[in-house]
């Protein structure tokens, strides 16, 4: 059975990566489409998942990137923004192990000025689940019309929500001051141990988990790199271990992670409301699932997440969530 349509909502980033250049007094960047709501509606529709982005997309020349690249992979941009103001760019430093830090060139971008007459026209009829997270959701000035979109959707759509926490352009307690209220929208919450850190500092893991269960999340995942992923649903709780791969850069992981989620529970038929028929064990199923959809994604340069035919078919001795075709 094929999967219900996820609409995603957030911003595109243009992710300019340094790399040598041919002076010395020279810096070369290599311009890559990104941000994180982007990279998960991006690899929602590369896994087979009807995927549509609300975003706000700039007539610039990353706009323009940006609209060349989703529409490549599937993603359905008809009820994107056409807007005047310009495209956001973070500019990536990567360390020895692959991952980056970001300096941020966004103030007055396009992607932080929704209008709720913007997001009024979105048309959710077909809409199984929400998905929304990142700067959009904390920037303002258009935070709040996206909070009140989330609130209008809800009764009728699966609420996903990665917080993504980006402190250089927005302060960690903006997060927390709403986290509580977004998980009374949500179903889904997932978030990096990175993300955890800075939201409940020096929290365990299995706390904050009942933290965020007590304001309102059924499910929350908080993936953890090379030590897999924890999942919690209502307060049960799972370890999913990773998948090992040669890493060239982890930028977009998090994000193939979400998407994959969200893919594998879409397809099972488990979106759509509350999550009232899930169980511990299709979180778990679908847990393995994303772990290889992220594994593939740190096997490319940037936020390049997996197509479908990349995830190798079972065997009868392997199943699907574990077997990885990264050759294609």
């Amino acid at each position: 059975m094929s999967p219900p349509q996820i609409t995603v909502l957030g911003e595109c980033v243009a992710d300019a990566f340094t790399e040598p250049a041919p002076a010395r007094n020279e810096l070369a960047l290599r311009v890559l489409p990104g941000g994180g709501p982007a990279n998960t509606a991006l690899a929602l529709a590369r896994l087979g998942t009807p995927a549509r982005l609300l975003a706000r997309l700039s007539g610039d020349v990353f706009g323009r990137l940006f609209r060349a690249h989703l529409t490549a992979s599937g993603v359905d941009l008809s009820h994107a923004v056409e807007a005047a103001e310009p495209s956001t760019l973070a500019v990536a430093e990567l360390d020895a192990h692959g991952q980056a830090a970001f300096s941020f060139h966004a103030q007055d971008t396009a992607d932080w000025q929704w209008t709720g007459a913007e997001l009024a026209g979105a048309d959710l009829a077909d809409t199984a689940c929400v998905h929304t997270g990142s700067l959009a959701l904390v920037r303002q000035p258009g935070a709040a019309a996206v909070e009140d979109f989330l609130a209008a959707a809800a009764p009728q759509t699966t609420i996903s929500i990665d917080p993504n926490v980006r402190p250089l352009l927005v302060h960690p307690e903006a997060y927390r001051a709403r986290l509580a209220h977004w998980c009374g929208l949500a179903d889904v919450l997932r978030l990096s141990e990175d993300d955890l850190d800075l939201l409940l500092p020096g929290t365990p893991p299995e706390q904050a988990c009942d933290t965020w269960h007590a304001a309102g999340a059924r499910l929350v995942v908080i993936t953890r790199g090379v030590d897999g992923a924890l999942a919690s649903l209502d307060g049960e709780r799972v370890h999913v271990p990773a998948v090992a791969t040669p890493v060239v850069d982890t930028v977009g992981a998090g994000d193939s992670f979400t998407a994959g989620l969200l893919h594998h529970l879409g397809t099972h038929q488990l979106l759509g409301g509350r999550l009232t028929d899930l169980r511990l064990a299709d979180v778990e199923a679908a847990c393995l699932f994303a772990v290889q959809v992220a594994a593939l994604t740190c096997s490319a340069a940037g936020p390049n997440p997996p197509w479908q035919h990349q995830l190798a078919q079972p065997t009868p001795d392997t199943p699907a969530a574990l077997h990885l075709d990264p050759t294609h």
